[in-house]
């Protein structure tokens, strides 16, 4: 495994963990609002995941994880990346993602690992700081 593609592993493992520790306190006050168990297995998680992860691409680039990993999420000209592009990139790496690496493990991350599927899909590069 290259190293981009460790540290890139290593900060969607914080954000994870962050994004479980605000969906279990969201899911206290849902929880009496909505009874439907399902929701709050499948769309809750997904849905505060990627409010926080959108939230901090769109204002700095960077999640905390990849900040704490010194990485910076950019667009192919290395600007910032646009909305289409955060959002074209998360919900390809959470549905199709998956599939590509199990069909291809070996060219999953092309290059030095500053690009996957997901990433080659949006148009979008992960680079060191």
């Amino acid at each position: 495994m290259k190293p981009i593609t460790k540290k890139r592993f290593k900060a969607y493992l914080i954000d994870t963990a962050i994004a479980t520790a605000i969906t279990a306190g969201v899911e206290c006050v849902l929880r009496k609002r909505i009874k439907n168990e399902a929701f709050h297995a499948l769309v809750t998680p997904t849905l505060v995941m990627w409010t926080l992860e959108y939230t901090q691409l769109k204002r700095t680039g960077q999640t905390i994880g990849y900040k704490q990993q010194g990485l910076l999420l950019e667009n192919e000209n290395g600007q910032k990346p646009a909305t289409e592009q955060i959002i074209k990139r998360m919900a390809y790496r959470d549905s199709i993602g998956g599939f590509k690496y199990f069909g291809n493990p070996k060219g999953f991350d092309e290059g030095e690992g500053e690009t996957m599927p997901h990433d080659r899909y949006a148009h979008t590069k992960v680079s060191e700081v």
